[in-house]
């Protein structure tokens, strides 16, 4: 369990990373209805790598490693939390637009994937690729000590 959660746990955030650019790279102004099914597919392993990162998360900081008081008396890690937090409420318009569109391609219906419609996804998906860029800077910063009370 020592290894393994700590292992899950940063595969979990490589894949949410990599499905995010994944996101990132697929949006674009009239996108096709088999690339939209492509993307509601990344947006799922998307989400399912946000569990895998939370649960991992939560048994490393109660359960094993390090003590739970060096995580929860640590300023650096609140922000962390934080972070991962503001990012998973960021991902939720995204999520929603593309279950959207996936059921009107389900339907037959054409998809309002305008220019204007995408930017705004990918304006959500750019500040979450910026959060996300952040969280393994902070992870090191709490792993050497710094923000204890």
């Amino acid at each position: 369990m020592e290894i393994l959660i700590p292992y899950l746990h940063f595969i979990g955030v490589m894949v949410l990373m990599g499905s995010l650019i994944t996101e990132h790279v697929m949006l674009k102004p009239a996108i096709t209805k088999s690339q939209i099914k492509t993307l509601a597919m990344v947006d799922l392993i998307y989400g399912l790598s946000a569990a895998v990162v939370l649960i991992t998360g939560l048994l490393r900081w109660f359960v094993v490693g390090k003590v739970a008081e060096f995580y929860t008396q640590n300023h650096m890690f609140h922000i962390k939390v934080t972070l991962f937090v503001v990012i998973v409420i960021l991902s939720v318009f995204p999520t929603i637009k593309i279950i959207k569109w996936s059921r009107q391609v389900k339907r037959g219906e054409e998809p309002d994937t305008s220019k204007k419609q995408v930017n705004k996804q990918l304006m959500f998906i750019r500040i979450e690729l910026f959060l996300l860029a952040l969280i393994p800077l902070l992870a090191v910063m709490i792993a050497r000590g710094m923000g204890l009370k």
